[in-house]
């Protein structure tokens, strides 16, 4: 790798943004394609796809041979609200490779006794989101149903283009939440990206299948998602 590609997949780490390496196998030299820039042609097909699978690939372009060397950051999920579906999802997310944090100001719900070896973080979530800021590899979860709690951090997600936006409630409870984030500047088409009622709908009950839920609605949210634009 040369050099200059090397400084910007640098740059792309250390500001979590997804890069390709694309390497001209037959005359040799390479390009760095970061996620959500416009790639021309059948190379912005075979961009896309590497950016959702995370596979590198050898591809054929126009005659070329091609190898896509794929850079992601890693997905993590920020859960708030230290609740009994918060548990269920500490215990599932690792298992598809998601790194989690959870976030509640409620210290007797958010305790090291209900949730051990998880991320932890005792406090509002404006003042955890100020010093651990959310990106596009960020899910946000919000389950407390508390308005002073939840609101703040879906705003946040929503601004900053998380990947996955979802909220508990019901289809009543969400309209009434909606009615408040556009009344602090949010629009109708930036509120219609959170997924609430939270979760696939698989008739979940318990709070672990609406756990499976949740974590199910992410990956598919997240294999899905816009990456590069094909012009």
């Amino acid at each position: 790798m040369d050099l200059t590609s090397l400084r910007a997949l640098n740059i792309a780490r250390k500001g979590r943004h997804a890069a390709v390496v694309v390497t001209d196998l037959d005359a040799g030299g390479e390009r760095v394609i970061l996620e959500g820039e416009t790639v021309a042609g059948n190379l912005g097909d075979h961009v896309a796809e590497a950016f959702r699978s995370g596979k590198a690939a050898a591809v054929d372009v126009a005659g070329r041979h091609l190898f896509l060397n794929v850079y992601l950051p890693p997905p993590r999920i920020v859960v708030i609200g230290a609740v009994h579906i918060s548990q269920a999802l500490a215990r599932m997310a690792p298992l598809v490779g998601y790194d989690l944090t959870i976030v509640d100001p409620r210290t007797a719900f958010a305790t090291p006794e209900r949730f051990a070896d998880v991320d932890l973080v005792a406090d509002w979530p404006e003042d955890v989101l100020g010093r651990r800021p959310l990106d596009a590899y960020t899910a946000l979860v919000a389950v407390t149903h508390d308005p002073k709690i939840d609101d703040f951090p879906l705003m946040d997600a929503l601004r900053r283009n998380c990947f996955y936006v979802g909220a508990l409630g019901s289809r009543k409870t969400h309209a009434k939440r909606v009615e408040r984030l556009c009344g602090q500047g949010l629009d109708e088409s930036a509120t219609a990206r959170i997924a609430a009622p939270i979760g696939l709908d698989i008739g979940a009950a318990t709070p672990q299948e609406i756990a499976v839920a949740i974590l199910a609605q992410i990956v598919q949210a997240f294999r899905r998602r816009d990456t590069v634009t094909t012009a």
